[in-house]
């Protein structure tokens, strides 16, 4: 009660920051209870000059830092927001007015166990980056390395604590008394940005991911992660090797330093692609300010908070799905979902195909610098109220990312497609990992998994016939009873367990 009191107090304020931003437009659609309908309507200002997107952008700009994360886990929800809306949140900008600096170095001498001036010769007060959860100082360690060091904001834990029990209230409420948002899973997209804050304010979290990302890419020409020091780095402090390069929307300065825009999009495109397909674990928030060109023209990345994983599963669920977009193999398309489950059994195939076919001409059909991946995923995911197909939150982050991405190459050359110029690598990817040899590989790999199990499964039957002969077997009364019929007396039950290990073993062989 004193929860759902606190949360309805906040929910007013919040309606009503709302509202002077005239962002309740559109709740009509969510088919909301007639008296929350009523209080929007009420609430209701007259428009202004923007979009509604852009509108509920600056009200969650306004609400605080919770806020405006909420805004960017809901800029991946085009089947929530609708398209023009979840494009206006995901330019959301996560900059606030920094904290004092001598917060931050206390911050440091608590987490690190030493006087500031023994681990850093020199400490920068002004922060080069505020944001919600923590802001940077460039430093020199006492080893003379420069580096970058990232510190959280003072009582940042309490503070999301707090609005992510809201949010997750509302989410709660919203599935008991909107049956309709039941299969957009706003409870499941809380958890999902709660445990994203989780690990963005663990900094050596964030740290691990930086390294993990590093070492899938060692040796490689086109991709670069800063070193972490690990002995300046802990759960409220994030150290790391401070990198030089050029912002990778500035294409004036980029071609001034030689490079050409079309290669560093080729590289991009190659460097997302690797992160998705070959391992499954990529970096989600690749927008301009977190993504460098480093003189040699490498890409460098900077803030791993947040990251993206893909199951092997899932991976070939997308290749086979994009191979049936590029194929105009609309039928495939159709069956992918089916047999990854994300579509109903009970669906019919050849409607689901027509809407593919529905969703892809008009974005397959354009000159191929126009042609949009993420533009393609999240019209599909737009269809999914009518065939119930449930949100998968992994590609609704993989979706926004590819999203970013298309907006960095359009910012270097519109006449590029970035996905064209990395395709021979997507090709050789899907013949190694789809074709038919690959596909023989798996069935055989499979199948040997499964031999190896059969000792074990040997071993475990002629335990439970040991067992079963020494009259070992004990059972709780009532199971007797149940199995006898109610007769403890009976002699029916050793061949009723008996049979049941039989038809196990039985299951068992078929699947080897």
């Amino acid at each position: 009660m004193i929860r759902a009191i606190r949360n309805i107090r906040r929910l007013v304020r919040i309606a009503a920051t709302l509202a002077r931003h005239d962002a309740l437009t559109g709740i009509e659609r969510l088919d909301p209870p007639a008296p929350l309908l009523w209080l929007a309507r009420w609430l209701k200002r007259p428009g202004l000059s923007l979009r509604p997107g852009q509108r509920l952008a600056a009200a969650l700009v306004e609400l605080g830092p919770s806020f405006i994360k909420l805004g960017q886990a809901l800029s991946t929800r085009a089947d929530l927001m609708g398209e023009e809306a979840a494009a206006d949140l995901s330019e959301l900008q996560d900059r606030l007015a920094p904290f004092p600096a001598a917060a931050a170095r206390a911050t440091i001498e608590a987490e690190l166990g030493r006087p500031l001036a023994e681990l850093y010769r020199d400490f920068d007060d002004t922060p080069v980056a505020a944001a919600s959860i923590a802001q940077v100082h460039f430093a020199v360690t006492a080893e003379g390395e420069e580096v970058a060091v990232k510190v959280l904001r003072p009582g940042v834990e309490a503070q999301f604590a707090r609005d992510l029990d809201l949010f997750m209230w509302l989410a709660e409420l919203a599935e008991r008394l909107m049956p309709k948002m039941r299969r957009l899973k706003p409870v499941e997209v809380v958890r999902t940005l709660a445990e994203t804050v989780r690990i963005e304010m663990d900094l050596r979290l964030e740290a691990a991911a930086a390294s993990e990302l590093a070492q899938n890419f060692a040796g490689d020409p086109d991709f670069r992660v800063p070193t972490v020091d690990w002995s300046r780095t802990a759960t409220r402090v994030l150290t790391l090797a401070r990198i030089a390069g050029i912002s990778i929307d500035e294409v004036d300065a980029i071609r001034a330093a030689g490079h050409d825009p079309d290669d560093v999009i080729a590289r991009a495109g190659r460097v997302f692609f690797r992160q998705v397909f070959r391992d499954g674990f990529f970096h989600a928030d690749m927008h301009p300010g977190n993504l460098f060109v480093a003189d040699d023209g490498a890409l460098i990345a900077v803030d791993f908070g947040i990251m993206g994983r893909l199951d092997k599963r899932t991976r070939y669920y997308l290749a086979d799905m994009l191979i049936g977009f590029l194929n105009g193999d609309y039928k495939s398309v159709a069956e992918v979902h089916f047999r990854a489950g994300y579509v109903p059994a009970a669906q019919s195939v050849g409607a689901f195909t027509q809407a593919c076919r529905a969703i892809a001409e008009p974005i397959m059909g354009r000159p191929l610098h126009e042609i949009s991946l993420a533009r393609l995923l999240a019209q599909l995911f737009q269809v999914t109220e009518t065939f119930q197909m449930e949100a998968q939150p992994q590609l609704l982050l993989l979706q926004k990312s590819m999203l970013v991405c298309e907006g960095v190459g359009r910012r270097l050359d519109p006449a590029v497609n970035m996905w064209a110029l990395a395709r021979p690598l997507i090709e050789e990817w899907m013949i190694e990992n789809r074709g038919i040899e690959a596909r023989g590989r798996a069935v055989a790999e499979d199948a040997l998994a499964r031999l190896e199990e059969l000792p074990s499964f040997v071993g475990n039957l002629e335990k439970a016939a040991a067992m079963l002969a020494a009259g070992g077997v004990r059972l709780h009364p009532e199971s007797l009873a149940a199995l006898g019929g109610g007769q403890r007396g009976s002699g029916l039950w050793p061949w009723a367990v008996a049979a049941a290990v039989a038809a196990a073993g039985l299951v068992a062989l078929t699947r080897l």
